[in-house]
Formats: structure tokens, C-alpha cells, sequence
């Protein structure tokens, strides 16, 4: 900071010796500035108002259905309509602005002037549009305002129309358009279904549903495997114990087989060891168990004896055994069902195994099936909004054209201005005299470095390399200090002069243009 501080004293000091030259060129560029200032022509403003009533019955009404725009869209709109070059040519033609032009390079600066110098400015509210235009001439800007607001009365509603069918013409454009690629987004979609219906699945079954549901299936199927088979060993142990021939005397009946009765027989001795366990022998439930079971032993032994008349009677010749042939049957469906389960198993196998190897496309191709989706949903969208957007317009031409023609009413009639609009002097003299001192500055500053002095001993020993062993005081000298003094105030008052003189010009350039 302080290493800054020190440069930038010295820079103020080396300026100070060059100050005169600095007033020199202050007091030049000032006095040229002010000429400038006040050879600035004068422009004179003329401005009109004119309210638009847009209200309607059937505005209120229609709100939300029919296309109502705001007060900054209504100033867009008559700006595209007023501000462009065949009414500005028009305008030319009305004001009498074409008979000082005699070449066509005249006429087209003079549509290049206009074109940037016309302001149609709103109040933001209450439909209120000021129309202004500056030029040299008072009549000439009253003529071109007048000019302005007739073209603004007589081609407001016109410009409106055009720009609604224009907005309709473009509308139908885009919804023809947006029906050809929702049509052809429609079909890439339908063809991408078809072609990963498998990954896809149908409905609401897509891949991961297939996959769980098929694990289901498995999971059910191996478990009916595995009761089959169980079925199949049981029903072949009965079948190994079982004689084929019935004998006239046979063995003891327990060691005749009859299905039904053995399956409810064995459940119920099961269920009669459990409760044994927690009840005595004079339990009803163990009593009432124990009788079923001496019926159903009864049941069994009555069942030997009417297999053993039908196949001879006691004593007769030995023959096939039923209950051997019902075994051998159940066998044969088991078998069967056994192995249809496994034909069923591996299928479901087959299936999940195809499925899980395209496992590694399912992400591309939901990839591909977002991003067809998103298309879609996107070219709908457009189009569904389009087609409102067009009814909402068609309804709106119809209120318009029933509810009646937009009222223009004329506020203010173009003014002749007496007092020119621009330029400011009163600002622009101020800057002049600024941009003057800043240019003495400059000068000044210029010069220091074009001329430079060593201030202090720190700087001549940067530049030289050299150590600095002393430095000489000046000694003080009565005569010079007052010649300093003397030359102090001559400066002061070159500067408060210059001051003096700005504000003096300032008050001058007030005083002519009242």
C-alpha cells in the first residue's frame, strides 16, 4: 500500500510541472466543446394521445375461451403495423415530407430517418398510446404526428385482422405439420411394440412381471413335481407289498391293501398318538377316534370280503387281485403326471432362460422406448394445443366481428411545439467542460511521461541501478516562494475561471432557449 501510495505521489508530482499545458488544452477542448454544444441543432417533439376501447359485452363473457390480448401485445401489434416501410412511405406522401427529396438516395434516408425518429410509446395501462416525432421544423413534426394518428386510426383494426388470419394461416400450417409427425411418431412406436412385444410384455406385464411371474410358475411347478413324484414312490411301495393274484385263503387281511381306508386310517391313528399324548383313554375325543377307527377296520375287512366273493368265493381258484389292478393303474397315471410336470418344467426353464440372456437389451431398449414416448408426448402436446389455439382464434374473429369495431379516440390532437424537445445544453455543456478537465488531465499526464523527473531518491535508484549516497536540500529562496505563490494563483484562477465560464455558458444556453 504504501509502495503505491509513493508512485502514485510521484505520478501527481510529475504532473504538477506539466499543469500549465494541462490548462492549455482544458481551456481548448472546453471552448471547442461549447461551440459544438451550441451549434447542436434544434429538435422539436409533437405528440398526440389516443385511447383504444377494446371493451366489449362479450368479452367478460368469453374469457378463457376467445384469444384476449393484453395492453403490451396491442402495443407490438400497432407498432409492426405502423412502423414499417410501405406506411412510413404512405406517411411521407400525407405529411408532404416527398417534395424536398428530388433523388431516390434523399427518399430513403428520409424512410431511414423516420422509421428510427417515430415513437409509439403506451402508459402501461388503460389502453393509452402516445405517438411523438422530433424534427427541426415545428410544422413539419405536427404534420408527421397528424399523418401518424391517421394511419393509426385507419389501419389499427386492419393491421388486427391481417395479423389474426396470419396467426390462423400459420397455426393450420403448424397443426398439418404436427399431424404428420404425431402420425409418423405413432408408427414408430406401434412397429418398436410389435418388434420387443416379448420384453415389452402386453398391458401392464412387462419384462420384470414376465420374469416373476414365469419364477411363479417354476417355483409351483417344482413343487408339483416333487408331490407327483412323492405320490409315485408311495403308490410303488404299495404296489411291491401288494399280491397280483388273489389267493382263496389270503394272508391276514392287514396285509391287504385298500387305498381309501388306509389314508383315513393312517390319519387317524396320527391324530390318536397326538392326542394320547395330552389326554387319558376315557377322553371323548379319544374314545370317539377309536370307535371310528374300529368302523373303519371293519369297513376294510368288510371291502377284503366282497373282493374276496367277486373273485370266486372261499375256497375258489386263485384269479387277479382288484386292488392290485387299481394300484397299477394309479401307477400308470402317476407316471404320466410326473411326466408331463417335468415336460412343464423344462418349457418353463426354456422360457426364463430366453429371457434372462436379453436381459443385457432391456435397458436399450427402454431407452429407446422413453425417448419414443417423450416424442410422442411431445408432437401431442403441440398439436393438442395448436388445435385450441386455432378454435380459441376462430372464436375470437367471431366476438370481434360481432361485438363491433374498436373504438379510437383521439386524447390529445398533435401539438406544435414551441420549446425545442433536444438537445439538453444544460446537461451537455456540464459534460463538456468535464470531458474538457479530463483531457487536460490527460494531456498532463501524457506529457509527465514523455518528460519524466526523478522526486525522490527511491526512483532514481530503481532506474539507474545505482546506490544513491546523498541528496542536496533546497534551500529556501523568499523570492521564488513568492513567484510560486504568484504562478499558485494565476493556476487557481485559470481553473476557477474555466469553472466560471462553464457555468456562465450553462446559464446562457438556458436564457436562449426560453
Amino acid at each position: 500500500m504504501e509502495e503505491l501510495l509513493t508512485r502514485l505521489y510521484g505520478y501527481l508530482r510529475g504532473m504538477w510541472r506539466f499543469r500549465w499545458w494541462g490548462l492549455a488544452v482544458t481551456w481548448v477542448v472546453g471552448v471547442v466543446g461549447g461551440f459544438v454544444v451550441y451549434s447542436i441543432p434544434d429538435r422539436f417533439e409533437s405528440s398526440a394521445r389516443i385511447f383504444v376501447d377494446t371493451q366489449s359485452v362479450l368479452r367478460p363473457l368469453m374469457s378463457g375461451l376467445a384469444v384476449q390480448p393484453n395492453v403490451d401485445q396491442q402495443v407490438a401489434i400497432l407498432s409492426r403495423t405502423l412502423i414499417t416501410r410501405p406506411n412510413v412511405e404512405k406517411l411521407i406522401s400525407m405529411a408532404d415530407l416527398d417534395i424536398t427529396t428530388r433523388t431516390p438516395t434523399e427518399r430513403e434516408s428520409l424512410i431511414t430517418s423516420l422509421m428510427s425518429d417515430l415513437e409509439i410509446r403506451g402508459t402501461g395501462r388503460d389502453n393509452l398510446f402516445t405517438l411523438a416525432y422530433r424534427d427541426r421544423v415545428p410544422e413539419r413534426a405536427q404534420r408527421v404526428v397528424q399523418a401518424l394518428v391517421s394511419l393509426f386510426v385507419e389501419s389499427g383494426l386492419v393491421g388486427k385482422q391481417q395479423d389474426s388470419s396470419s396467426a390462423r394461416r400459420f397455426i393450420d400450417e403448424q397443426i398439418g405439420n404436427y399431424e404428420e409427425k404425431l402420425t409418423e411418431a405413432e408408427n414408430r412406436l406401434k412397429d418398436f411394440r410389435l418388434r420387443n412385444m416379448a420384453l415389452l410384455g402386453d398391458g401392464g406385464r412387462d419384462y420384470v412381471s414376465q420374469i416373476a411371474e414365469l419364477m411363479n410358475r417354476l417355483n409351483d411347478t417344482e413343487l408339483e413335481l416333487k408331490e407327483a413324484e412323492n405320490s409315485r414312490g408311495s403308490l410303488e411301495r404299495q404296489l411291491g407289498v401288494e399280491d397280483p393274484m388273489l389267493r382263496a385263503d389270503p394272508p391276514d387281511p392287514s396285509m391287504v391293501s385298500v387305498p381309501d381306508v388306509d389314508a383315513r386310517l393312517a390319519v387317524l391313528k396320527k391324530n390318536l398318538d397326538e392326542m394320547m399324548l395330552r389326554y387319558t383313554n376315557e377322553h371323548p375325543d379319544v374314545v370317539g377316534v377309536r370307535r371310528v377307527i374300529a368302523q373303519l377296520e371293519t369297513e376294510k375287512k368288510q371291502e377284503i370280503e366282497t373282493m374276496r366273493k367277486s373273485g370266486g368265493g372261499q375256497g375258489a381258484a386263485p384269479g387277479a387281485n382288484p386292488v392290485f389292478q387299481q394300484l397299477k393303474m394309479a401307477l400308470s397315471e402317476a407316471d404320466a403326471r410326473v411326466a408331463s410336470l417335468r415336460a412343464r418344467l423344462a418349457e418353463l426353464n426354456s422360457r426364463l432362460a430366453q429371457l434372462r440372456s436379453q436381459q443385457e437389451l432391456l435397458p436399450k431398449i427402454e431407452a429407446e422406448q422413453t425417448q419414443l414416448n417423450r416424442d410422442y408426448n411431445v408432437h401431442r402436446q403441440n398439436y393438442e394445443s395448436l388445435v385450441q389455439r386455432r378454435e380459441s382464434a376462430t372464436m375470437s374473429v367471431e366476438m370481434s366481428a360481432q361485438g363491433g369495431i374498436t373504438e379510437f379516440r383521439v386524447i390529445d390532437p398533435p401539438t406544435l411545439p414551441h420549446t425545442p424537445a433536444a438537445p439538453n445544453r444544460l446537461l451537455l455543456m456540464p459534460l463538456a467542460g468535464l470531458l474538457a478537465l479530463a483531457a487536460g488531465i490527460a494531456v498532463t499526464f501524457l506529457i509527465a511521461q514523455l518528460r519524466p523527473a526523478f522526486i525522490e531518491p527511491r526512483g532514481l535508484r530503481e532506474v539507474t541501478g545505482l546506490p544513491v549516497l546523498g541528496v542536496i536540500s533546497l534551500l529556501p529562496d523568499p523570492a521564488k516562494e513568492k513567484a510560486d505563490r504568484r504562478r499558485m494563483m494565476l493556476f487557481s484562477g485559470g481553473v476557477a475561471s474555466f469553472a466560471v465560464a462553464v457555468g456562465a455558458m450553462t446559464v446562457l444556453l438556458k436564457w436562449l432557449q426560453t
